[in-house]
Order: structure tokens, then sequence, then C-alpha cells
């Protein structure tokens, strides 16, 4: 009885210690996890050299100092620092209204390139916290933006894989292009033809065709397109 009771005191014993143990490092680790305001992360814009260079992508902070030329004074990507310009990271647009965190209005394959940015920092800088605002709020918490942004981003990679089996289905032309003679298509097998991307829409917003080889009784299908001022049966069109 006596030896039962020791072995009950003993359990109980390790399972509290554990639960500590894991409470600890739970605090720990959330304590080591910044919260930032936009006025706080601006600090660490690269222009103090006390400072680490921090910046921001869908509301996570990470430290860039050890990419100081890049991201310092002078650096190609210094207008990234101190602030959370995930947008510039697809639009390309460095100035004014462009360093802005907003997602608005960007195509799914667009947002899946900011995620992937976000993912490419978390591989290769240290994650020292999260931005309040659109991505996270007081308590670090995602906010319902970053969810709908993930779940856009994963929409956007479904799609791409979908038109790459789609587009795998029919050959590419192959192509060449230079500054004397200008551009040429052409097949090894079959016929090129113009064809609209059937997902483009869908995941840029925009419409776009690629050059495909259909063999001869393919041709008759509907949506192919003869390059301008190339024969019907032509197997090299210059465009």
């Amino acid at each position: 009885m006596a030896s039962s009771a020791k072995k009950f005191i003993t359990s109980s014993f390790f399972g509290l210690t554990l639960l500590v143990a894991l409470i600890a490092f739970f605090l720990n680790f959330k304590s080591s996890q910044k919260l930032f305001s936009a006025e706080e992360l601006a600090l660490y814009n690269g222009t103090d050299d006390s400072l680490p260079i921090l910046l921001g992508i869908l509301g996570s902070v990470f430290d860039v100092t050890k990419g100081k030329s890049h991201y310092g004074v002078g650096g190609g990507y210094h207008h990234f620092a101190g602030r959370d310009a995930s947008r510039a990271f697809v639009s390309g647009n460095f100035t004014g209204d462009g360093l802005t965190d907003s997602l608005q209005g960007l195509s799914s394959t667009e947002v899946h390139s900011v995620v992937g940015w976000r993912d490419f920092y978390f591989r290769s800088y240290k994650f020292v916290g999260r931005l309040v605002g659109r991505y996270y709020d007081g308590q670090g918490n995602p906010t319902k933006y970053l969810k709908g942004a993930e779940a856009k981003a994963a929409r956007g990679a479904q799609l791409m894989e979908k038109q790459k089996e789609i587009e795998a289905k029919q050959s590419s032309c192959n192509s060449r292009w230079s500054q004397a003679d200008g551009g040429e298509v052409w097949c090894d097998n079959g016929f090129p033809r113009l064809v609209q991307r059937p997902l483009e829409i869908a995941l840029t917003g925009k419409m776009s065709k690629r050059c495909a080889c259909y063999n001869e009784d393919q041709l008759g299908q509907p949506g192919l397109e003869v390059y301008s001022g190339c024969d019907y049966l032509a197997k090299r069109c210059q465009v």
C-alpha cells in the first residue's frame, strides 16, 4: 500500500514538473516573439548603426542585418527595411503608396508569390516577432486578413498546378528571339497555334495565350489561332 502511494506521489510530481516546464517553455516562446507597432518597426530601417535592420512581410518581422549590403542605406532592397511592404514584393512599385502591406486587388498567384517570399525569409533570416495591424492583432493572433491571404495563396497554388497538368497534355512550341531577326516559334512535331490559357483569368485576372503544337487532325478544334502571316500548315512562324 505504501509502495503504491509512493508511486502515485512520484508520478504526480513528475506530471506536475512536466506541466510547469511546458508552461515555462510556452511563456518563454511567447515572450521571444515581440509585438511591434508600425512606428516602432520604422526605427529599425537601417539608418541607425546601433540597431538591427528589420523588415515585415504579411505581418511577420525578420532581422535582415546580415544582409546589410542589400537592406542598409544605399542597398537595392533598402525600401523594405523598417516596414511591411508586402505588396511591393510582387508589384515592383517601391515608392509612395506602393510600399504597403495591402494585397487588395492582387491575383491568387500574386498572393501565392508573396507567401512564397515570406517562406523565404523564414528559411533565410531570423524571425523576431509580429507587426500589430493588418495581419496580427494586439495579442499577436492572426487576423482574418492573414487567414484570407493564405487561403487565396493556397487556391493560387492549386490553380497553377492544375494549369501545368492541362498544358503538359499539349506540348509547347519552341521559340527564340534575336534583335536582328525578331521572334520565331516552331514545332518539331505538329503545327504552331496560339491558344488561350484556360485558367489564366482565374489565376491573374487577365487573359493570355500560349503557343502549343497540334497535329494536323487537331487543327479544326475551336479556339486555335494561326499566327498572323503564317501559312496554315507551316511548322515555323515569325512573330
